[in-house]
């Protein structure tokens, strides 16, 4: 007689429509031992101005310029950028397993305070809503290049996921190419619009807040909820209400509803475990190639490497990196375990 499927219980695959690609989801798997690798998790008690810190305010960075007396958020391009802004003569033909191109692009730090204790969590609404604006100030200077055809910004924040500074900061990265992975989630976009006359994620964020048990938490015009196909235990991401093509097509008032859910969602991730949670987050919005992109709606990715406890997090080695992304807690669970977390700091209880 053969068993009836539970999801909870029951290993299972989910589809990813914005990579094309699958998940395997592991339920019964979540309480097994774990005898590998824990992460130090000793608190950092940071001061406001740190004066060997390459970011603080007035302090010499490590190529020898000197940060400004600023106030609140500072942006400066990145002095060990992966990227260089130069035009390149490049006529020699690659072809085959051999193929290659120059790429040329702008890399630039986007420091979110002078006050070098602070995360996004411990920020203020209207410290956030700062860096959102810079957010959108750039995208609008970088754009404007004949040369930049994407615009990554991105934020990797904690040391488990390679930031080399603690100071609060994020990054943007602007590029001829349009990166793989974009690429790949414009091509499913651009599909599902030609198809559907709607975007993906309308209709997708539209059947989460009916459905409610991946939801989050939401305000007017954002949402934030665990994606039914995410691949890291208590990965999240924030979608617009209304469909936006990229940051540039904000209002006042829904930067700083932007503002306030980013603050909301990184609060609910500290107080998960009490502890300044790690991530990398970044924005995906439409290409600045000067096409037509009706086929894109604005989001923003979180991607937490924490398992079930501020030691454990999760690998993506073996399995993952040889056949598919793996998860043990399944999304449901995982959402649940957020939305019930207050958007209060723990740090202020």
């Amino acid at each position: 007689m053969n068993t009836s499927f539970d999801p909870k219980k029951h290993p299972h695959r989910r589809y990813n429509p914005l990579l094309d690609e699958w998940i395997l989801v592991s339920p019964q798997r979540a309480n097994r031992p774990w005898q590998g690798q824990k992460e130090n998790t000793t608190e950092e008690n940071r001061p406001v101005y740190d004066p060997d810190c390459y970011l603080c305010s007035e302090n010499m960075r490590a190529n020898g310029s000197q940060n400004p007396a600023y106030k609140g958020t500072y942006v400066f391009n990145n002095d060990f950028g992966a990227l260089l802004n130069e035009e390149i003569d490049f006529s020699e033909e690659h072809s085959g397993f051999f193929t290659l191109l120059p790429e040329r692009g702008i890399n630039r730090v986007v420091c979110f305070s002078e006050n070098h204790s602070l995360t996004l969590p411990e920020m203020s609404v209207e410290q956030i809503k700062s860096v959102v604006d810079v957010w959108q100030e750039q995208f609008n200077e970088l754009a404007a290049l004949d040369h930049i055809n994407y615009i990554q910004i991105f934020e990797n924040k904690g040391s488990m996921m390679g930031c080399s500074n603690p100071h609060p900061h994020g990054q943007i990265w602007a590029q001829t190419s349009i990166p793989a992975k974009v690429k790949k989630t414009q091509d499913q976009l651009k599909s599902y619009f030609e198809n559907n006359k709607r975007t993906l994620l309308e209709d997708y964020l539209q059947q989460e807040i009916t459905a409610g048990e991946r939801m989050v938490t939401e305000n007017e015009h954002f949402a934030a909820l665990v994606p039914f196909w995410a691949s890291w235990p208590y990965e999240t991401m924030i979608i617009s209400k209304q469909k936006r093509e990229n940051i540039v097509a904000f209002s006042e008032e829904e930067k700083e509803s932007f503002a306030l859910i980013i603050k909301n969602l990184t609060t609910i991730y500290d107080n998960l475990f009490e502890i300044s949670f790690p991530y990398s987050a970044g924005i995906h919005q439409s290409p600045t190639d000067e096409k037509e992109h009706p086929e894109w709606h604005f989001h923003m990715h979180f991607y937490p490497p924490l398992l079930r406890s501020p030691e454990i997090k999760k690998f993506m080695v073996g399995y993952e990196m040889l056949a598919e992304p793996q998860r043990d807690i399944t999304p449901e669970q995982s959402a649940a375990i957020l939305r019930d977390l207050p958007t209060i700091h723990y740090k202020k209880k």
